[in-house]
C-alpha cells in the first residue's frame, strides 16, 4: 500500500472515530437533560434556584475552553481527547450526586468545564481531518452529535418513565460511554506540536477573527436556545395547544436539527458554507415569521421546523472557519465555542425577561431579526473556505509530512 492510500485511510478512520466522539458527547448530554427533574428534587431546590444552577455549565465551559489548545500542545491531541472525553462521561454522575444547591452548582461547574473543554478538542480534530479531505465533514459530526443527544435522552426518558433512580442511571450511562469514547480515541488522529512550536498561552482571549465568526454562531444559538426552551411553551400559551402537541414541537425541531447536520456537508460541498449559511439564514427568518404571525399551531411548527432547518449546519461551519482562520486552531475554536455557550445561557433568559415585559411574540420577533444577522454577516466564513482551498492545492502538490 503507497503513502498516500495509507494516509487516505488514515484520515477516512479517523472521521468515523471522531464522530463517535461527537455521538458520545451528545448522549452524556441527553442523559443529563432528561433526569433535571430528578436532580431537583434530589438536592431540594426550588425552580429559581434550579435556574441559577443551571447556569453553571456555560460559566465553567466559558472559563475552561481556552484551556484546551494548552493541554493538546503538551499531551498531543489523540491522548489530550482521551483524557478529557473521559473527564466529560465520568462528570455525568456529579449532579445527580448533589444533595443540595452548594454541591449541585459545583457538579454542574465541573460538568460544564469538561464538557467545554472536550467540545474544543474534538472539533479541533474535525477541523484537521476536514482539512486533510478537503471537503466540509464537519455538519456531518455535529449531526452525529446531535444523534447521540437524542439516543441519549430516548434512554434518559426510558430510566425516568421505570422511576429508575438517576445516580444508578448515570454511573451506568456514564461507565458505557466513556469505554466507548476512549475505545474510539484510538482511531483520532495523533496531531503532534512541532519541536519548535511554542505552547499556547494558558489563557489568551479569542482572536479577532474568531469574534467576528463567532458573532454569526452567536446568532444561530440564540435562535436554537430560544427555540428549544420556549417552543412548547410559545404553542401552550399562544396558541392554546395541548402538553403532547407542544412537547411533540420541540422534538420535531430536534429532529430537524440533526437530520440537516447529517446532510448538511453534501450541501457544504455543493454550495460553499457562505451561500449555505445565507441560504440558511433566509429559511431561519421565514421561519421566525411564521411563528410571528401564527393563528394555527400548524403554521408555528412549521416556522420551528423552517427555523430549526436554517440554523442546523451554521454552527459547525463556525467551528470550521474558526480553525481555518489563523495559526492556532484550537484557540480560534475556543473562542468560537466561548462566543456560542454564552449565546445559549443568554437566549433562554432574554426570551423569558421580553416576553414578561411584551410578549413571546415579540421575543421571536428578535429570534427573527437575529436570523436576518445570518443573511448580512455570512461572509466572515469566506476566509476560512478560502484558506482551506490553498491548503487543498498545496497538499495536491507536496504529500503531507505528518503523522
Amino acid at each position: 500500500m503507497s503513502a498516500v492510500v495509507h494516509e487516505q485511510h488514515e484520515v477516512k478512520r479517523a472521521r468515523y472515530a471522531v464522530a463517535a466522539v461527537f455521538a458520545v458527547h451528545g448522549a452524556v448530554t441527553g442523559s443529563f437533560a432528561t433526569r433535571v427533574p430528578w436532580i431537583q428534587d434530589h438536592a431540594s431546590v426550588s425552580a429559581g434556584q434550579l435556574g441559577l444552577a443551571l447556569a453553571f455549565p456555560a460559566l465553567g465551559a466559558s472559563l475552561a475552553m481556552p484551556l484546551a489548545g494548552g493541554v493538546s500542545h503538551r499531551f498531543g491531541a489523540r491522548n489530550a481527547l482521551r483524557g478529557l472525553i473521559t473527564l466529560w462521561t465520568l462528570s455525568l454522575i456529579l449532579p445527580s450526586l448533589a444533595p443540595n444547591l452548594l454541591t449541585l452548582c459545583l457538579a454542574l461547574f465541573t460538568y460544564g468545564a469538561t464538557a467545554g473543554m472536550a467540545d474544543v478538542a474534538m472539533n479541533a480534530l474535525g477541523v484537521e481531518v476536514e482539512n486533510r479531505l478537503g471537503r466540509s465533514v464537519m455538519s456531518g459530526l455535529h449531526g452525529m452529535w446531535s444523534a447521540g443527544a437524542l439516543i441519549g435522552s430516548a434512554a434518559g426518558t426510558l430510566a425516568a418513565h421505570l422511576g429508575s433512580d438517576a445516580r444508578l442511571h448515570h454511573f451506568l450511562a456514564a461507565a458505557v460511554l466513556t469505554v466507548l469514547g476512549v475505545t474510539a480515541c484510538n482511531w483520532v488522529l495523533d496531531l503532534q506540536p512541532a519541536e519548535d512550536e511554542e505552547p499556547p498561552p494558558r489563557f489568551a482571549l479569542p482572536p479577532r477573527s474568531a469574534l467576528l465568526i463567532g458573532a454569526v454562531g452567536f446568532c444561530a444559538v440564540f435562535a436554537e436556545g430560544a427555540s428549544l426552551d420556549w417552543s412548547a411553551v410559545y404553542l401552550r400559551d399562544q396558541l392554546g395547544t395541548s402538553a403532547g402537541l407542544a412537547a411533540a414541537c420541540t422534538t420535531g425541531f430536534m429532529l430537524t436539527m440533526a437530520l440537516a447536520r447529517l446532510v448538511g456537508d453534501a450541501v457544504v460541498n455543493r454550495f460553499g458554507p457562505v451561500r449555505t449559511v445565507r441560504v440558511g439564514g433566509v429559511l431561519a427568518a421565514a421561519g421566525g415569521l411564521l411563528i410571528v404571525v401564527a393563528g394555527h399551531p400548524a403554521v408555528a411548527m412549521t416556522g420551528f421546523a423552517l427555523m430549526g432547518l436554517g440554523i442546523a449546519v451554521v454552527v459547525p461551519l463556525c467551528f470550521a472557519a474558526a480553525g481555518r482562520s489563523g495559526p492556532n486552531p484550537s484557540q480560534a475554536i475556543a473562542g468560537v465555542a466561548t462566543i456560542t455557550y454564552t449565546s445559549g445561557l443568554v437566549a433562554p433568559s432574554a426570551i423569558g425577561g421580553i416576553a414578561e415585559a411584551t410578549s413571546l411574540t415579540v421575543s421571536f420577533g428578535l429570534v427573527t431579526v437575529l436570523a436576518c444577522g445570518l443573511v448580512v454577516f455570512a461572509g466572515v466564513l469566506r476566509a476560512g473556505a478560502r484558506d482551506r482551498a490553498k491548503v487543498d492545492l498545496r497538499a495536491a502538490a507536496v504529500p503531507d509530512p505528518r503523522p
